[in-house]
């Protein structure tokens, strides 16, 4: 046979009757699995791609996203996967009889979980569901074609109508995807394979005669009414009359024009008598258009259009349609972005989330082109300092104090005052004022800070300036001066917490834990997951009921595994709850200017982070990001940090007291402070990891306010949970939960406010 008659015989059985339906054989029905032997035995399938058990393993790989399995344990799992059940015999096979392929692929429900999982969260699983059960129409299959694809793509609808009388022609290549074996085809018969093949389970019907006023209303609302209509006819009859039938059955209608991005919203199912096409048609309907010949529509297609509206190449264009120009330029990259906005607008107004109509420009002519581009956002700080710099270090001035004989001057406060500085406070707020009245110091709340949750009734208030307190008791009996402290002197003035007054007592034992107060830091570098040295948890239990207080420690290695999630957890709940991570970040201090101009709150260069967490930080500082995660029920990676962080510690250690009021905590944090000191004198790292502690206060002794039910719900559970491995005593208050490494030293300290700034004189005094 001729070469000329080989082509001539296959050129007419090439397509057949045009198929553009796959058929799918339940791998598990005999019945079925031999209609599908019977098709190979045919020849019908010439190709075999049997890739199902890659993607149960990338199913349950997706589904457990920290999990990685070695090849035999995924094995194993994909196994299990099965429940005994032939591979062969599992999910669906699909033949596509105009390529002639046979694929073999999940069941329906795991399909579209996998092959959708990458959309997670920017669309929700809730949303995807509530996206699968709704169906598209699409009349005009050029922008609408490439539309219809990303719909599928993106699982925004299930079911489609496709509509269009048009074959592909090779003029279409240039913004069609399709091939050259594909010119002829019906173009509804093009796209409903092409969706097909990323899709076999979707439920598509085409309507090859195209759309016209007979077929329009059973188009629309056939078999149950279209949720949106894609209209993209070229027809200005049509698409008039289209318009008045999706208006009159209340659906909304999308049309992309592959103009400078320009989406027209039309919101029938919100707005019935809504004009159609916005009115700019001034009152012209679709029988006024019937018949037209084509010079009668360019006024009213300009209309539509709106010459304003033009690009700079596309009003000459409409002028040279057939002189030099057979039809309506159009490019690919118009095609796609088209199909690109109009996904993203159909998605949104199918899920409740857009209810606007009108007109919407996305030109990336004018969006980007020379000298316009937008100037970028300075990167997030990735540390509070270069690499390499040396921290700042904060320091008290040496102690030099008046000698026997002499009075305690303004000198000497203000070098006390510099001591009592240097103590902890929650988030380095450092909550303390001190005012000098001739011999006496009174020590004060700053009453300017606002009121935090975290600070429930005054009380880690109260435990600061008790720290404060005690550091300037030991820096004065260091000196040879005795510090006399009488606490809440004056029940109306409940800002005065406590006053001291200093004698000579220089034959008095010198405090070594002095010694220490520079050099005490918050340090939350990790160690090796070495046990607690005995001798170092005798001096350290000896130091808590010297103080009067009670120290509980964590060690066994099981308890502080649990001790990390429960931590863990607290801090997801810190940063998912509005306040709590608005009080948070406000404590940040993110670049060293505002560190130094600040000289309170957290430097991130304390956190000693490294720059993936910062990184992560920094997303999280906006809490909008937050509230999504939230609403999702996500945020597990903020449980790891404190995971990792018990992981290279050698205990947890909780601080209690009796009593529950101002003086109770005002006691606890002189406690805190010389157990504070004790450690670092040991060579422990020391970090407070108290937020749970006193969110517990809140809802235990305060009914909650501040938290919602949920907030609550979660603390009532890590409640139990820590109260199984720190049991609690009737009477006692919880002060502080720290953490306890023989880690490096820190290397970043927080800086201290100015004495000046802390510290006035009501008075003058003599100085020594």
């Amino acid at each position: 046979m001729s070469l000329e008659s080989h082509i001539n015989s296959l050129a007419g059985t090439a397509d057949g009757a045009t198929p553009w339906r796959p058929r799918l054989f339940a791998a598990g029905d005999p019945g079925q699995r031999s209609e599908l032997t019977g098709i190979l035995a045919r020849g019908e399938a010439t190709a075999v791609r049997d890739t199902l058990t890659e993607q149960v393993a990338e199913l349950l790989t997706t589904r457990r996203p920290a999990w990685r399995p070695g090849d035999e344990e995924l094995a194993t799992a994909v196994e299990g996967h099965f429940g005994g059940q032939p591979p062969l015999e599992y999910g669906t096979w699909v033949w596509y009889p105009w390529s002639r392929q046979l694929a073999h692929v999940l069941p329906e429900p795991e399909y579209r979980e996998l092959r959708q999982s990458r959309n997670q969260y920017k669309i929700t699983a809730a949303e995807q569901a509530d996206l699968a059960g709704r169906t598209i129409a699409v009349a005009g299959l050029s922008v609408g074609a490439a539309s219809a694809f990303t719909l599928a793509q993106e699982g925004v609808g299930s079911r489609f109508r496709l509509a269009d009388f048009d074959r592909l022609s090779l003029s279409n290549l240039n913004r069609l995807r399709a091939s050259i074996t594909d010119i002829g085809l019906p173009k509804v018969v093009l796209a409903a394979r092409q969706m097909y093949e990323i899709d076999p389970y979707l439920d598509i019907e085409v309507w090859p005669e195209g759309l016209t006023e007979d077929n329009v209303d059973a188009f629309l609302t056939g078999d149950g009414r279209a949720d949106l209509f894609i209209e993209e006819c070229d027809d200005l009859y049509i698409k008039v009359f289209a318009r008045e039938r999706a208006r009159a059955h209340g659906i909304a209608v999308l049309m992309e024009t592959n103009e400078r991005g320009m989406l027209d919203v039309e919101r029938f199912d919100l707005e019935p008598d809504r004009p159609v096409l916005h009115g700019l048609l001034d009152g012209v309907a679709a029988a006024d258009l019937k018949g037209l010949p084509v010079r009668e529509k360019v006024p009213h297609v300009l209309r539509i259009l709106g010459p304003e509206n033009l690009s700079a190449r596309m009003a000459p264009s409409l002028m040279e349609i057939g002189h030099t120009l057979s039809s309506w330029p159009q490019l690919a990259s118009g095609v796609a972005l088209g199909a690109a906005v109009l996904t993203d607008t159909a998605r949104r107004v199918l899920l409740g989330q857009f209810t606007g109509s009108g007109r919407f420009l996305v030109d990336l002519a004018e969006l980007v082109r020379d000298w316009t581009q937008a100037r970028p956002a300075p990167a997030e700080p990735s540390s509070a300092r270069p690499a390499g710099a040396a921290a700042e270090q904060p320091h008290s001035p040496p102690l030099v104090l008046p000698g026997p004989g002499e009075v305690l001057g303004e000198e000497g406060i203000r070098r006390l005052v510099a001591y009592g500085t240097r103590a902890p406070s929650g988030g380095n707020v450092q909550p303390w004022r001190f005012v000098a009245r001739g011999p006496v110091l009174y020590c004060r709340t700053d009453d300017t800070q606002p009121p935090t949750l975290l600070d429930f009734q005054g009380t880690a208030t109260q435990l600061a300036i008790g720290a404060a307190v005690e550091n300037i008791d030991l820096a004065a009996r260091a000196a040879g001066w005795a510090c006399h402290v009488r606490p809440m002197p004056d029940p109306a003035d409940p800002g005065l917490v406590c006053e001291l007054t200093f004698s000579r007592a220089p034959h008095a034992p010198q405090p070594e834990l002095a010694d220490w107060i520079d050099r005490r830091a918050t340090n939350r570098r990790t160690g090796p997951a070495r046990p607690l040295d005995e001798s170092h948890r005798q001096a350290l239990m000896s130091c808590a009921a010297d103080s009067g207080a009670r120290l509980h420690l964590i060690t066994d290695r099981p308890e502080l595994e649990e001790a990390g999630h429960i931590l863990g957890a607290g801090d997801r709940l810190r940063m998912l709850s509005p306040r709590l991570h608005r009080e948070m970040m406000s404590e940040l201090r993110w670049t060293p200017e505002e560190v130094r101009t600040t000289r309170d709150g957290i430097d991130i260069a304390t956190l000693e982070a490294d720059s993936a967490d910062l990184a992560g930080l920094s997303l999280a500082r906006h809490w909008p990001h937050l509230a999504f995660v939230r609403q999702m029920g996500g945020g597990r990676a903020f449980e790891q940090g404190a995971r990792n962080s018990v992981a290279g510690s050698s205990a947890i250690g909780c601080l209690t007291t009796t009593g529950t009021g101002a003086h109770a905590h005002f006691d606890g944090g002189r406690a805190l402070q010389r157990l504070w000191l004790t450690a670092t004198s040991l060579g422990l790292g020391f970090q407070p990891v108290t937020v749970l502690l006193y969110l517990f206060a809140r809802i235990e002794r305060g009914d909650g306010t501040g938290l919602d039910a949920t907030e609550t719900a979660i603390l009532q559970t890590l409640r139990k949970r820590l109260s199984a491995l720190v049991p609690q005593h009737p009477g006692e208050t919880e002060l502080l939960l720290f953490r306890l490494a023989y880690a490096p030293p820190p290397t970043a300290h927080a800086l201290r406010r100015e004495v000046d700034s802390v510290l006035s004189f009501d008075a003058p005094t003599r100085r020594g």
